[in-house]
């Protein structure tokens, strides 16, 4: 019998951080607006940095890391109750176990306890899968960014999706 878990990693889980990002980059680079070049060569002590000021779930498959979703609050004290869903990501032949279920209630969770009031997001025009995942979960289509994302010289839209947590 497998078991999966989904926790909030620390600064010193910066290698299971560091490990999911570069694969997710290097698998899937068309999903995400960073290379893997933005990150491969980052310091072990950014990589503590960004575990510090973003909330970041990992996935675990039997021990074994297989998913990152991250949360980026808005700064500035008149937004501060707004967050960014950042860094999706599932291994493939996670896809469909209700992980990433998981992981989107651990985010939704954690973002509810600090106080945020709106979650936010982008996503491909190019990804259904992610769209009607994130429309089941209660997010709405608000807007897209024509071009908002190139990839390999191409340019794809983004679609802005929000669901509001109070």
């Amino acid at each position: 019998m497998t078991t999966a878990a989904v926790r909030l990693l620390a600064p010193e889980d910066f290698a299971v951080f560091k490990q999911l990002r570069l694969e997710a980059l290097r698998t899937v680079p068309e999903a995400f607006a960073s290379t893997i070049e933005d990150w491969q060569d980052l310091p072990d002590e950014e990589w503590q940095t960004r575990l510090t000021n973003n909330a970041v779930f990992a996935a675990f498959r039997d021990g074994v890391p297989v998913g990152l979703m991250g949360l980026m609050r808005q700064q500035a004290s008149k937004m501060a109750h707004r967050a960014t869903i950042i860094m999706v990501y599932l291994r493939e032949g996670e896809r469909g176990s209700g992980l990433a279920q998981a992981l989107l209630d651990a985010l939704l969770e954690h973002a509810r306890q600090i106080g945020i009031w709106q979650v936010e997001l982008t996503a491909s025009a190019e990804n259904p899968a992610a769209l009607r995942f994130y429309g089941r979960h209660g997010f709405q289509e608000v807007g897209r960014i024509p071009g908002g994302f190139l990839h390999e010289g191409r340019e794809i839209d983004d679609i802005l999706m929000v669901r509001r947590l109070t």
